[in-house]
């Protein structure tokens, strides 16, 4: 495994990132089973005898099963790795923050938390909810003070050049952010924020799975090289000098080992190659025309319409021509097996626009995925 120091942490952590919000379950067929506890503690183990060391949870991943899971399986390597968790903040309340900080210890059955995040924040949340007098940046100061949070960290959804006023309080030592093929535009701040001593991890390096799916569009990116799109993805965010991780949302061991072998390259894309992926992919803007990365924040829906699989089924259909497979599996949208509802009972509400962090125009996309997919 290839390592890198995380900003000026001291922290050597590994090119690949354990991202566990998609953990294996009982059910794979049903978003709320719970969670297969002896595979996805197998699974993690494997990638930590694989050289892992960074595993990224969060309190809600997994119907809120997750950092439990996570706990039990890296509990015997406690002091090898690093476990990054966030708090979602919610009121910005002294009380609050406590609240969520003191249950991710006890379900980590940790007595610290090496990277804990303010999660999902933007400008305005930071300056209403966070830095204020006896707020959440105060108390995690002070919980950083106590020994129990190690780094402090945030993860990121607003516009760009607000990423550069978060990193500019320097109150942060590292920060998650997305950026991969399909979407580029921290990649300024990213460089900035390198500059400036933080620590950079990658969420959604493989767009949500869009560039995991093989597709001769991406692999035609580089011809002359047999990689799959899953590996010009991951290659794509480890080539930048300034990333630090990039974070995996791995289902199995077999997509585990493929990107562990990825990331032990001595090599990822050179500057020719890096040039040549870049100018493509101008080319295509098609692709992200519905750029859903699969973060579920916009479910549940008062409908149970299952946005990200619809969206996800839509992308199939419209970048890969995978047209069959995309209608049949949208069929099976009909509220049975817990599977959801597809677009078709859609009331137009607007609660999921209100929680996408992409700011996608959901209930526009869920009509003209209905329209394609249910022909």
């Amino acid at each position: 495994m290839n390592y890198k120091e995380y900003g000026t942490t001291g922290k050597m952590i590994s090119r690949l990132g354990f991202g566990c919000m998609r953990l294996p379950r009982i059910d794979e067929e049903n978003m709320q089973s719970d969670l297969d506890e002896e595979k996805s503690i197998e699974l993690l183990r494997r990638a930590y005898e694989l050289g892992v060391n960074y595993f990224d949870t969060a309190p809600f991943y997994c119907n809120s099963q997750s950092e439990e899971i996570v706990g039990k399986a890296l509990n015997p390597f406690r002091e090898n790795v690093y476990i990054s968790t966030k708090n979602p903040i919610e009121d910005g309340s002294v009380e609050t923050f406590r609240k969520y900080l003191n249950q991710s210890l006890k379900r980590l059955d940790t007595d610290y938390i090496d990277f804990y995040h303010l999660w999902g924040i933007n400008l305005k949340m930071y300056q209403e909810k966070i830095d204020k007098k006896d707020g959440a940046l105060y108390e995690a100061i002070k919980a950083k003070e106590e020994g129990l949070i190690r780094h402090l960290s945030f993860s990121f959804h607003d516009a760009p050049e607000n990423l550069f006023k978060i990193i500019d309080t320097d109150n942060f030592e590292s920060m998650l952010v997305q950026y991969n093929l399909l979407d580029k535009k921290n990649e300024t701040a990213i460089k900035y924020a390198n500059e400036k001593g933080i620590g950079v991890a990658i969420m959604g390096p493989i767009a949500g799975g869009r560039l995991g799916t093989p597709s001769e569009v991406i692999q035609n990116l580089l011809p002359k090289k047999l990689y799959s799109s899953n590996e010009i993805a991951l290659k794509f965010v480890l080539a930048n000098p300034y990333v630090t991780c990039a974070l995996s949302g791995m289902e199995n061991i077999k997509m585990l080992e493929e990107n562990v072998r990825i990331t032990n390259e001595s090599n990822y894309l050179n500057n020719e190659e890096l040039d040549i992926v870049n100018k493509s992919m101008k080319e295509m803007q098609k692709l992200s025309d519905l750029y859903c990365t699969g973060c579920k924040y916009c479910i549940p829906c008062p409908k149970d319409i299952n946005i990200p699989r619809v969206f996800e089924l839509m992308n199939y259909y419209k970048l890969y021509d995978i047209k069959d497979y995309s209608k049949e599996e949208y069929k099976k949208l009909n509220g049975e097996n817990n599977r959801g509802h597809n677009a078709s009972v859609c009331i137009e509400c607007g609660k999921c626009i209100e929680k996408c962090p992409q700011k996608i125009q959901i209930i526009h996309q869920l009509k003209e995925s209905h329209k394609a997919l249910s022909l």
